[in-house]
């Protein structure tokens, strides 16, 4: 029996988390009762014309992540909760949430088609929901899911119990990317990708007090940025503290080199005061902190994976926007 667990190789050969999250423009999230298959979209729930669906818009390679969600109450809900959170465009705090409440799961398919074509399905609910919380448990996916991410699941559910967190919702998910650093989780609707969790680290993003430098080793990026930007943008938020979270920003790669080794990077971001700043930097491929190991529990090979480091950080421009009186 195989006894390598990728999320212990990972903390054992000191890997940063930082630049791990995935970039999607549309998270199609579906509430769907245990137990999940390895591709969890042929679990025994899933109805054949949403199989279909997904296997249509994966075809597409459209930027969009079809991911299946559940909690304690999903199993004898009489209805199916179906969220669709759609990036903001241009200066963003992350994702815009939709959120349907269905009789079945049936129904999922022809909702979500309607979304993808433009049109407002009219099943769409308002709720006092601020947050969604997911947390990887997808342990046939990969076993470091179940082993680590199953546990911090309940603890997760006590924590926001105990902090009377009323706005905040967790789920269960599929997997999402980064096993390697489970537990693992995404915060919606920032889009925000966290692994190595802890309980210390975990209320210290659930409640945005005490020291922020505490989520470096837990930050695995911003998924509304290119990964060598999330880097970037780990520094800067780390720099200018929790009011960070309150701004809103935008990145893009300017020039990178053929061998990828170098980027020029920009981040804008706009404060609560109305202020806007644009800082470059150079994202350099950091030698000593790439490294060549096994990214999941199945993987027959290692593979490199390449880590950044800023440099050259500047600010090239300012700008205060003034409402006329």
């Amino acid at each position: 029996m195989n006894s390598f667990f990728c999320s212990d190789a990972t903390r054992q050969l000191g890997e940063e988390v930082i630049g791990s999250a995935t970039d999607y423009q549309t998270y199609i999230l579906v509430e769907c009762p245990l137990p999940w298959m390895t591709n969890a979209f042929s679990s025994k729930w899933i109805p054949h014309n949403l199989q279909i669906l997904v296997e249509e818009v994966n075809k597409t390679k459209l930027p969009v992540r079809f991911l299946l969600i559940a909690n304690d109450y999903t199993h004898k809900a009489e209805h199916t909760t179906l969220l669709i959170y759609q990036k903001q465009i241009g200066l963003s705090s992350g994702y815009i949430k939709h959120e349907f409440k269905l009789s079945n799961i049936d129904q999922v398919a022809s909702v979500v088609k309607q979304w993808l074509w433009g049109k407002t399905p009219d099943s769409e609910i308002e709720t006092h929901i601020t947050r969604d919380i997911l947390i990887c448990t997808h342990g046939s996916y990969d076993k470091c899911c179940a082993r680590y991410g199953n546990p911090f699941y309940f603890y997760a559910q006590d924590t926001i119990t105990n902090l009377s967190l009323e706005n905040v919702r967790v789920w269960r998910s599929s997997h999402f990317g980064g096993h390697r650093f489970a537990p693992t989780a995404i915060d919606l609707p920032e889009g925000r990708y966290y692994g190595q969790l802890n309980e210390n680290s975990f209320q210290v993003i659930l409640t945005r007090t005490g020291d922020i430098q505490n989520l470096k080793s837990v930050y695995r990026g911003w998924g509304i940025l290119h990964p060598a930007l999330q880097v970037l943008e780990r520094d800067l938020m780390l720099s200018q503290g929790w009011n960070w979270f309150n701004y809103k920003v935008a990145g893009k790669i300017l020039e990178q080199s053929l061998d990828n080794n170098t980027l020029l990077g920009e981040l804008t971001f706009a404060t609560k005061s109305d202020s806007i700043y644009t800082y470059q930097a150079r994202l350099i491929k950091d030698h000593s902190k790439t490294l060549n190991l096994k990214s999941s529990c199945n993987a027959t090979q290692s593979s490199v994976v390449v880590k950044y480091a800023v440099a050259d950080l500047c600010l090239v421009a300012e700008n205060v926007l003034t409402l006329s009186k």
